[in-house]
C-alpha cells in the first residue's frame, strides 16, 4: 500500500492498493476511487465492539474496500477543515479521541476503551469512552486545524485543553484536573478542566476545537 495526502484546507488520503489489499472506514468516509474495487459494509468486531463505536463518535458499520485488480486508487476524505496524519500502528499502539478515527488498513484493529478513571471520561468534556488502534500497519486520523506532535520524556507533564487532543501513545499517562480558582473556573474562558497527559510517549494535538467553533456560531446565530 502506497498513499499521498492531498489537498490544504479539508484534505484527504489518496491511496494506492494492490490486489488483494483493503481499507476500511467508517460510513461515508470514502470520496472517490477508480475501478476495481468492491465494497462491503459490517459491523466490525461483532455487535459489542459496534456498539461501543456509538460513544466514540464513529458509525456501527465499517465500510471495507478491497482491490479486486492489480492496482487501484482510493481516497478517503477530513469532514472538517484540518489535517490528514498518517499513523504506523505496528510501531505502536495509541488511543485517539472520538471521531479521530478516518481510516485504516484491515490490519489495524479499531475497539472503544474507558478512561482510567470514571471521572476523567465523565468530567472531561470529550466522552467517557475513547479508541484504540492497535495490531500493524497505517492507520488515518482527522485533525481539526494545524497538526502539533509532542514526544514527552519519562514524567514530564502537558496540560491541555481537552477537545484540542487529538491520539497518545498507550504509554502515555491520561487523566483529567480541575481548572484551579473560581475566577478562572467562571471568567478564564477555559471550562473546568483539562486534560492531563504524562511521558514517556508520543501526543497528537490540535490546533483548533471544532466543537468549540461550532458552538459560537450557534450561539452567534441565537443572537443575530
Amino acid at each position: 500500500m502506497q498513499y499521498k495526502i492531498l489537498g490544504q484546507t479539508v484534505p484527504a488520503v489518496e491511496v494506492q492498493l494492490t490486489k488483494g489489499e483493503s481499507m476500511y472506514t467508517q460510513s461515508g468516509g470514502m470520496i472517490w476511487q477508480t475501478e476495481g474495487i468492491s465494497m462491503s459494509t459490517n459491523a466490525r468486531g461483532g455487535v459489542a465492539r459496534s456498539l461501543g463505536r456509538i460513544f466514540t463518535g464513529e458509525s456501527i458499520f465499517m465500510a471495507n474496500y478491497t482491490c479486486d485488480v492489480s492496482q487501484a486508487t482510493i481516497a478517503f476524505g477530513s469532514t472538517v477543515p484540518g489535517s490528514v496524519v498518517p499513523v504506523d500502528i505496528s510501531r505502536s499502539e495509541i488511543i485517539a479521541q472520538k471521531g479521530a478515527f478516518l481510516c485504516a488498513e484491515q490490519s489495524v484493529d479499531l475497539k472503544a476503551v474507558f478512561t482510567k478513571k470514571f471521572t476523567s471520561g465523565l468530567f472531561g468534556g470529550e466522552g467517557f469512552i475513547l479508541q484504540r488502534l492497535f495490531g500493524s500497519g497505517m492507520a488515518f486520523l482527522e485533525v481539526d486545524g494545524d497538526m502539533v506532535e509532542r514526544t514527552l520524556a519519562s514524567g514530564e507533564v502537558l496540560k491541555v485543553d481537552t477537545g484540542n487532543v487529538v491520539a497518545f501513545e498507550t504509554s502515555v499517562g491520561y487523566d483529567i484536573e480541575t481548572v484551579k480558582g473560581l475566577g478562572n473556573i467562571f471568567f478564564g474562558g477555559e471550562g473546568l478542566f483539562l486534560t492531563r497527559l504524562t511521558g514517556p510517549g508520543r501526543v497528537i494535538l490540535q490546533t483548533q476545537n471544532f466543537n468549540d467553533f461550532a458552538g459560537r456560531i450557534l450561539a452567534l446565530s441565537a443572537k443575530s
